[in-house]
């Protein structure tokens, strides 16, 4: 008891209990993670059976006492904790014999929530003055990793990686970028600072959204930020007009068939290349339909499950068949995020074949679920 609460007078953000004395014990490991739960800290505490997990929350001031109950109970030998600044091992030998060891985190990292032994390396690291995540609550104003914001930072830089893999391929000295939808923009105002202020590119990106209230907030932000290629304008992806065809279109949590109009006009406008993170694919949903795979629509969450997966799929097909290189993508972890799924679709030079096999390939799913995809249609009426 002594050595939990020597490990939990720090601010701990994960632990690990594991190593069980009884192989045939109820549980195999136990996961502990501190997060914001509606709107104040708890510790998250999943239990893991051979098939099943448990959760449980549990308030911070009541996580020495939980943990020492977990693991007398279920007589577990090992705890691992990381906290901001510490790492600790708590051990019980096979005999009894206790100790714990703690050792210094290099730095508050992914390490500090992970426990891996390799330091990852982010685009966008800590210490740095990156304004744009210190008004969303990431950064410290001293340039530290709020630790309550660990899963955000680390989708951002994933956003970030994934574009600057696009932006690179592109092989480009400046990039003209549309952001449909753009909401809020956090992740428009970060793109702009990483592309103008580490790959010192000349950079222009407007975002474009329905709401007047967001696109005026937006702009005085680019404006105080001093980002002057970065504006934001009311705009419907659908029959918007670009005054300079766009290099790069991106879409983020576009709702249902926005999606296909965003990614129809993108390849209007001959866009070099389209990152998209579909949202609400409801459209197939609603029609599908089959004999042969009927097992697939008898249960309504893996009918609309399948359904997305078939959204996505035919509309990959289509941006294939249109002339792009197509990856799909994971965008965050499953578990922070049901909507994980990202669409990059680069321009390249194609044959006719490759490019008629795919439009091929879409069409037979779209034949045997009896699918009428709203980017398809659009293609076929152009």
């Amino acid at each position: 008891m002594e050595y939990i609460k020597t490990i939990f007078s720090e601010r701990i953000l994960k632990a690990v209990i594991s190593n069980p004395k009884h192989k045939d014990g109820k549980y195999k490991k136990i996961e502990i993670e501190l997060k914001k739960i509606g709107g104040t800290e708890k510790y998250q505490i999943a239990c893991y059976t051979e098939k099943q997990v448990f959760h449980e929350n549990v308030e911070p001031d009541l996580i020495t006492g939980t943990v020492e109950e977990i693991m007398r109970s279920e007589s577990f030998r090992q705890l691992d904790a990381w906290g901001a600044d510490f790492f600790y091992m708590l051990k019980v030998s096979k005999k009894g014999k206790e100790s714990l060891i703690k050792k210094r985190i290099a730095s508050k990292t992914d390490e500090a929530i992970t426990g891996n032994n390799r330091k990852k390396k982010y685009l966008l690291e800590e210490n740095t003055s990156i304004p744009p995540l210190v008004d969303l609550g990431v950064f410290t104003k001293d340039g530290h990793i709020v630790s309550s914001m660990y899963d955000k930072y680390r989708q951002i830089n994933r956003f970030v990686e994934i574009a600057d893999n696009v932006v690179d391929s592109l092989k480009l000295s400046s990039i003209n970028i549309l952001d449909f939808g753009c909401g809020k923009s956090y992740l428009t105002f970060i793109l702009y600072y990483y592309l103008t202020e580490i790959k010192k590119m000349k950079v222009s990106i407007t975002g474009l959204d329905l709401k007047a209230d967001v696109i005026e907030k937006c702009n005085k932000l680019a404006e105080k930020y001093r980002y002057d290629g970065l504006s934001f304008e009311i705009g419907d992806i659908n029959g918007y007009s670009v005054k300079t065809p766009p290099d790069m279109v991106i879409t983020l949590h576009a709702c249902d068939t926005a999606t296909d109009y965003a990614l129809y006009n993108a390849v209007s406008w001959n866009a070099k290349a389209i990152i998209s993170v579909p949202c609400c694919q409801h459209e197939l949903n609603g029609q599908i339909e089959t004999e042969n795979f009927s097992a697939l629509t008898d249960y309504g969450l893996i009918k609309e499950r399948f359904s997305a997966l078939a959204t996505d799929a035919i509309r990959g097909k289509i941006l294939e068949w249109q002339g792009y290189k197509v990856q799909m993508l994971e965008f965050v972890d499953f578990e922070h995020s049901p909507k994980n799924l990202l669409i990059k679709a680069v321009k390249r030079s194609t044959s006719k074949h490759v490019m008629e096999t795919a439009k091929t390939k879409a069409e037979t799913l779209m034949k045997e679920f009896n699918f009428s995809p709203t980017l398809y249609e659009l293609f076929q009426s152009k």
